[in-house]
């Protein structure tokens, strides 16, 4: 069976690329061809992939940006397999999911947690476990800290990502700064002129810039592209990357809750915490403090050998185990 994303056979890869190969052959993929069932809340028509029994305990699985649920592929089939029903949403401006009517175009991070409240129950779905990355992740945490009572279970790709969009953040260093390089450009017009043209090149610049141990082919990002043609994407994208540095407003009904969340509060939930030890946004540190001091629940701290930004896609059988670690 051929891999989705080819890793690159750099010095001392090939034992770590062949390991991971073994892996998503004896775990499956799902075929990407799934049928999209969709769902309504007041303000959206989600789209979403759904596996396994109907009356399996739900796990939510929540991709971020710039990807969608095909990052998921090879996490879906072991899930199902332990007899968990498995839910893949396409967030807000992504793929099939539509705002229902005039609702302002907008990706602050509360919206998009409340999103998967609503998702949940629009499914008529209690509690559930959980897991995501980049805005995925960020929305999981959101969810974590207000509805606690509803998260059986996280697992935090790449930590706590909840942000403080009350207070403009202080300049970081050069060559930090230099990674966001694509959030100060969409704060500009030119960056939203830039997106709306030239979405697919930027996309897999980023693709490729923030998992620079792996190569995706063009069939690998074909998969996902017909994700960011929705006629939403862009808007939500410039919203979400203004909104968090204080530049643009959010929606009223959420400005209570983004306050409460500008403390940062801590995730209370059994949670294991992912890192990538071949991001593009640099190396994980090596102290677990400062995930200890965000998760208080925290069972794992796990840094990842063998993958980049886009982690479920490069190390499904860690984001499962991880899961399964949580639930038994």
């Amino acid at each position: 069976m051929p891999s989705r994303r080819r890793f690159i056979l750099k010095s001392g890869r090939l034992t770590l690329a062949a390991a991971i190969f073994g892996h998503r052959v004896a775990l499956g993929q799902t075929n990407s061809s799934t049928a999209i069932k969709m769902t309504q809340t007041d303000v959206l028509d989600i789209g979403y992939e759904e596996h396994g029994p109907a009356d399996g305990f739900p796990i939510i699985l929540l991709h971020g940006f710039p990807y969608d649920v095909r990052s998921f592929d090879g996490v879906s089939g072991p899930l199902v397999a332990a007899g968990y029903r498995v839910l893949l949403p396409y967030l807000r401006g992504y793929g099939p999911t539509r705002f229902r009517d005039a609702t302002p175009r907008m990706g602050e991070q509360a919206a998009i947690a409340q999103d998967l409240i609503d998702f949940a129950d629009a499914l008529n779905i209690e509690d559930f476990a959980i897991a995501g990355f980049d805005w995925g992740n960020r929305a999981a945490c959101i969810a974590s800290i207000l509805h606690p009572e509803r998260v059986r279970a996280q697992v935090a790709m790449g930590g706590y990502s909840v942000q403080d969009t009350i207070t403009p953040g202080r300049p970081a260093s050069a060559v930090l700064e230099s990674r966001l390089w694509y959030q100060w450009y969409f704060n500009t017009d030119r960056g939203v002129a830039g997106l709306e043209a030239n979405r697919h090149d930027i996309i897999r610049l980023l693709w490729d810039t923030w998992s620079p141990g792996w190569t995706y082919s063009d069939e690998d990002y074909n998969r996902s592209a017909p994700s960011f043609d929705n006629p939403d994407f862009v808007d939500v994208v410039i919203h979400s990357y203004r909104h968090r540095h204080a530049n643009v407003l959010g929606e009223e009904r959420f400005l209570e809750i983004e306050k409460r969340l500008a403390v940062r509060p801590p995730i209370t939930v059994p949670a294991i915490v992912l890192r990538a030890n071949e991001s593009g946004f640099g190396p994980p540190a090596q102290n677990p403090a400062g995930d200890r001091a965000r998760f208080s629940n925290l069972v794992d701290r796990i840094l990842v050998d063998g993958a980049g930004h886009d982690l479920p896609a490069h190390r499904p059988d860690v984001v499962v185990d991880a899961l399964l670690r949580l639930l038994g």
